[in-house]
């Protein structure tokens, strides 16, 4: 086990012991692309695209050591990436997941780095503040983008980085109280490097180790938390 991954993330839960097949697939089934979703009452039709895709995840990856809101990220950004990699190098924290999911239920501002992010998130609205942001003082645009962001954000906010690498950064040496940092920027320049600060600030995160991440994979960790809390809601 890599040394930033915290054990008490990855132990088994009880709720999992006797995973019934396909139900991670149901809770997490979201809109995107052929495989949409429509919902009648309470019931979710899901496109067979999704349905087959869960069962080759299933067959290729364990997941059901992890507590639920952990599995339903893991779960999410591997459908999304198709790399299993990520089985092994996310970072979790139950506690931190919980508490954006109810950050969610509240209505809790979504924040980006960039606008890629934002256009893979589904379920909910978010910001990007990028196009007003202007690369000065030695910082790169997406920094000061997370400068205006936290302005406008100090607290209670879910920041969603899957991009750059300098965002992740400033928003780490800003005075901010966000309910939750996604952070799995990509890259070779400064990615592996910021999440590691992300791990060891102290905020309730999500993150990887190492280079890889991108606006794709922090997205669908969002979107898992999203479908969570919607379906909290309706029960």
């Amino acid at each position: 086990m890599h040394p930033d991954l915290p054990r008490a993330s990855l132990a088994p839960c009880a709720e999992t012991a006797s995973p019934r097949r396909w139900s991670l697939h149901r809770l997490l089934s979201l809109h995107r692309g052929l495989s949409r979703e429509r919902d009648h009452g309470d019931v979710a039709v899901i496109h067979p695209i999704e349905t087959e895709s869960y069962q080759i995840l299933e067959s290729r990856v364990d997941l059901t050591h992890l507590p639920p809101l952990s599995r339903a990220v893991v779960a999410r950004i591997i459908h999304a990436s198709a790399d299993l990699d990520y089985a092994a190098t996310t970072v979790l924290d139950e506690l931190a997941l919980g508490r954006g999911v109810r950050a969610l239920r509240r209505g809790a501002p979504v924040v980006t780095d960039v606008h890629m992010v934002g256009a893979g998130i589904t379920g909910v609205g978010s910001e990007c503040f990028l196009t007003t942001a202007r690369a000065e003082d030695g910082l790169t645009r997406s920094a000061a983008a997370m400068r205006l962001a936290v302005e406008r954000h100090p607290s209670g906010a879910i920041f969603v980085i899957g991009c750059a690498p300098s965002a992740l950064f400033e928003l780490l040496r800003l005075d901010a109280d966000p309910a939750l940092v996604i952070g799995l920027p990509v890259g070779f320049v400064g990615a592996a490097d910021s999440k590691q600060a992300l791990r060891r600030s102290g905020l309730p995160a999500v993150s990887n180790v190492g280079e890889k991440g991108g606006s794709a994979v922090a997205s669908a960790a969002l979107n898992a938390l999203v479908r969570v809390a919607s379906t909290e809601e309706r029960r």
